[in-house]
């Protein structure tokens, strides 16, 4: 049986999701999802040029899920109560995950939001546990709502 979030853990939790809500925030996630589609890390690199406003969106985004998703891994967020309420981050993930190797090799930081990668692999765990075939799913719907220009081939 899992434990019940403490009330500190429930206050970060409203504190992290708020942070959500910055106007700035939200407009670079909005971006992301709309346009964050890469399959390597030089796509990444074109779609996400550093030092342009879409570059900024991106850094927004993998660094916002990365701290929040640190807070997870070092149990000051609660893991049901995380993963019972966004599913976000695992969206963010799986659109970073075919460059991250790639990134980390360049950057030479083998950590390179290492934390949203952990808390993903968790949740992948923890949602298949309760509900079979869910990831598999989501992969699907996520492959759909690529645009077709923008399709592996």
């Amino acid at each position: 049986m899992e434990s019940t979030p403490t009330f500190e853990q429930a206050q970060l939790h409203l504190q992290v999701f708020e942070q959500r809500r910055e106007a700035r925030l939200r407009e670079a996630r909005d971006w992301f999802f709309k346009n964050f589609y890469a399959d390597t890390f030089d796509d990444a690199m074109r779609i996400a040029t550093p030092g342009t406003q879409s570059g900024a969106f991106y850094m927004m985004v993998a660094s916002y899920w990365e701290q929040a998703c640190a807070l997870l891994n070092y149990g000051l967020l609660h893991e049901g109560l995380f993963f019972e309420t966004t599913g976000e981050f695992f969206g963010v993930w799986e659109r970073i995950k075919p460059t991250i190797s790639e990134a980390r090799q360049k950057f030479a930081n083998k950590q390179f939001l290492a934390n949203l990668e952990k808390a993903a692999q968790k949740y992948e765990s923890w949602i298949e546990s309760r509900s079979p075939g869910h990831v598999a799913a989501m992969r699907a719907f996520m492959k759909q709502m690529r645009p077709a220009q923008t399709a592996a081939a």
